[in-house]
């Protein structure tokens, strides 16, 4: 194990981005939280949301509600719940601000993406049809209520769209897209710890969502490491997880995956790719590289493997 940690670190320090370098050390050298909140504001835009590339495969520097759901991915990384400090307060005037929304739902794609390089799940012609569901709409909607000044119009507005995505969740089938049901697990989340109760039946979500991990995770470990699947460490960080139980073994199993399938640089294979922009590609190809570094360390510290 000692060698598996070894080769993530160097690939950290000869690859990854201030952000991502600072991620690393927050989990695993004592690093200061500050440093990833340094580095994570230079991706926040002055209207709040953010944009250039947070998540990589979108190269727009505009606010969008995806990069912005992927810093609130990044804040609750770290743990980090202090609701005055100017990335929140940031986002949470994006979210209230109306833009990229309609009401219903925050877009996931966003017109200004076919202006940069970006992945073709992203462009608004290519992806329109893969993504008119709760993504990221149910896991905003939790921040808002875990974060804004409750009784604010902002607030109301969360537990509204919170009520709404509920409702269409349980009366509906097990969803297909993994990113989703991530959302759904965030809202619950969210909602938990801020000790809301009325809003739904948190129960009920609970009981739904168990049966929807199990369904979601891809079973046939021969596909993992050349297709873009969902493994259990999607929606399971250790055995205290809700979702464990009925995942037990094959959790397990993805810790033995990820300790076989390092590759000699300490990476790992990423399983997706961009249709254009290949000069792009290579560069976000990388970036991803650390941030599964970071989650693939994550997870087997989860379970007591370093």
């Amino acid at each position: 194990m000692n060698s598996v940690f070894r080769k993530a670190k160097e690939f950290i320090y000869r690859n990854a981005r201030p952000l991502d370098l600072a991620r690393w050390q927050y989990h695993f050298e004592n690093g200061s939280r500050e440093e990833v909140l340094n580095a994570l504001s230079c991706y926040q835009n002055n209207d709040g949301g953010f944009g250039h590339a947070l998540e990589p495969d979108a190269w727009n520097p505009n606010s969008s509600p995806i990069q912005t759901w992927c810093a609130t991915e990044i804040l609750r990384e770290i743990d980090f719940t202090d609701n005055l400090h100017p990335i929140i307060r940031g986002i949470l005037n994006y979210l209230e601000s109306g833009k990229d929304f309609n009401g219903y739902f925050w877009y996931d794609i966003v017109k200004t993406n076919d202006d940069y390089p970006h992945a073709p799940w992203w462009d608004t012609e290519m992806g329109r049809n893969a993504h008119d569901d709760y993504n990221p709409t149910a896991c905003l909607a939790g921040f808002i209520i875990k974060y804004a000044n409750k009784g604010s119009k902002l607030y109301e507005l969360g537990c509204r769209l919170a009520r709404e995505a509920v409702n269409t969740y349980m009366n509906q089938r097990l969803l297909g897209n993994m990113a989703t049901v991530l959302c759904y697990i965030r809202l619950m989340q969210y909602v938990e710890e801020a000790g809301i109760t009325g809003i739904f039946d948190i129960n009920a979500l609970k009981a739904k969502l168990i049966k929807q991990v199990e369904y979601s995770i891809t079973w046939n470990t021969a596909e993992w490491e050349t297709s873009y699947i969902c493994k259990p460490s999607q929606f399971i960080s250790g055995k205290e997880s809700i979702f464990y139980a009925d995942n037990k073994e094959i959790a397990d199993y993805e810790c033995e995956f990820i300790i076989k399938t390092q590759l000699e640089d300490g990476s790992w294979n990423i399983t997706w790719k961009w249709a254009d922009y290949p000069d792009e590609w290579a560069v976000s190809k990388n970036w991803w590289k650390s941030d599964v570094v970071i989650k693939n360390l994550l997870y087997l510290r989860g379970f007591n493997k370093i």
